[in-house]
């Protein structure tokens, strides 16, 4: 075991497949840091704000909700713009606004995370397609030289032949674990939206209609009217 050299075997002699799995790797990485930085408490509920939203609705300051929610990026924000604005309508039409506008950021952010399912699903395969492709050449270098090779040399080629489906599987896995964890978080930072939502709007229950609310047009997003 002291003579294998994996740097040669795992670098050098993986064939273009395997050097497009590496490449394929570090893409892989960059998507999961960036999406555990942005799929997260913090960035898509946060406290502060919050806590400025409560504050402004308990002292029916619901312009200044309305203006602070536009445009934000946060899935509470976005959920909150909606309901607000929708708030000359009653509260049933608040809360179904609320309601579609977090399946939509729901389904904005799962979709911001399909390239690593497309990855976790693909890499594999394509895995499998070098390793096939080598014991195919493997086979044909038998023939070439009359049937009769050295198990040694026979064992080693198929082995490095196998070094791109181990490199596939080293891709898939943190990709589809990272995946999986992440819905299940989309899933529940949803719901807990919905629910904060619907708690912080809940003095407009006892409202049948309100004055209709517009956004201040220094807050306005470009391209948009009052």
């Amino acid at each position: 075991m002291g003579g294998i050299n994996y740097f040669d075997i795992l670098f050098l002699r993986c064939g273009t497949i395997g050097w497009v799995l590496w490449a394929l790797s570090v893409v892989t990485l960059s998507l999961i840091v960036r999406l555990l930085l942005s799929i997260r408490r913090s960035k898509l509920l946060p406290e502060e704000r919050l806590r400025q939203w409560r504050s402004m609705i308990a002292e029916r300051r619901y312009r200044e909700v309305l203006d602070s929610t536009v445009g934000g990026q946060d899935l509470l924000g976005g959920v909150l713009h909606a309901a607000m604005s929708e708030s000359a309508r009653g509260y049933h039409a608040m809360v179904r606004a609320m309601e579609e506008a977090a399946e939509d950021r729901a389904a904005s952010l799962l979709r911001k995370m399909e390239w690593l399912n497309l990855i976790g699903n693909l890499s594999p395969m394509m895995g499998l397609l070098g390793t096939v492709w080598g014991m195919i050449l493997a086979f044909f270098t038998i023939v070439a030289k009359g049937g009769t090779p050295e198990p040694g040399d026979l064992a080693g080629a198929i082995g490095i032949k196998l070094v791109t489906t181990l490199e596939g599987l080293m891709i898939a896995i943190p990709a589809l674990a990272v995946y999986s964890m992440l819905r299940g978080r989309i899933d529940s930072l949803t719901g807990e939206a919905i629910t904060t939502c619907q708690r912080l709007i809940a003095p407009f229950r006892t409202v049948r209609r309100s004055p209709p609310l517009s956004v201040s047009p220094d807050r306005q997003p470009a391209g948009t009217s009052v």
